[in-house]
């Protein structure tokens, strides 16, 4: 359980869903809000998706890296600030791996550890890795999945949080997984 640093308010209800591209976050946070969990999707494919609509090519979208990340960080950061902490809330993907993407688009973490310290996740749910599924959106090579997959759990681990391995199983197992430990 992370400490409740200076600056940081009260634990909340929320937990997080992550891990590297194609681990089944989103098809389990779909899963979840079908039992009627509260949920809050991704804010990478979010926007990719929103540009899309509007003509954008992903090349396009993805094409100055610093601004995607820059605009990823907004739209965690907003949507932390409208979720409940008094309730029981999923996260797919949430402000600490952000330091990660902005490392890896030339940025300063530090951008982001600045806001880190808002709020404090109960637990934090790293999806093990299912095998790669590239759509529209994943434009990640082998070599950045297999980074993500040890430096998204240590952004966390910096943090304080404990980082709980959720192996690749059946949906309907994780999710019993990550309940019986809620």
């Amino acid at each position: 359980m992370a400490q409740v640093a200076e600056g940081r308010r009260p634990e909340s209800g929320w937990y997080v869903l992550t891990g590297r591209p194609s681990s089944g976050i989103t098809t389990t946070l779909d899963a979840l809000a079908a039992r009627g969990y509260r949920t809050i999707r991704e804010a990478a494919r979010s926007i990719i998706d929103e540009r899309m609509a509007e003509g954008w090519t992903v090349e396009r979208i993805r094409g100055d890296d610093a601004r995607f990340q820059r605009e990823i960080l907004a739209r965690k950061i907003a949507a932390e600030a409208r979720a409940p902490t008094d309730a029981v809330v999923f996260f797919d993907r949430a402000l600490p791996e952000s330091t990660v993407y902005h490392a890896i688009a030339g940025l300063d973490p530090r951008e982001v550890l600045r806001v880190c310290g808002r709020n404090v996740y109960r637990k934090v749910f790293f999806m093990e890795p299912l095998p790669y599924a590239a759509d529209y959106a994943r434009t990640e090579s082998p070599e950045m999945l297999h980074r993500l997959e040890r430096e998204i759990p240590a952004a966390y681990r910096s943090l304080g949080y404990e980082v709980i391995p959720v192996p690749v199983e059946p949906v309907e197992d994780r999710i019993e997984r990550i309940i019986r430990q809620l």
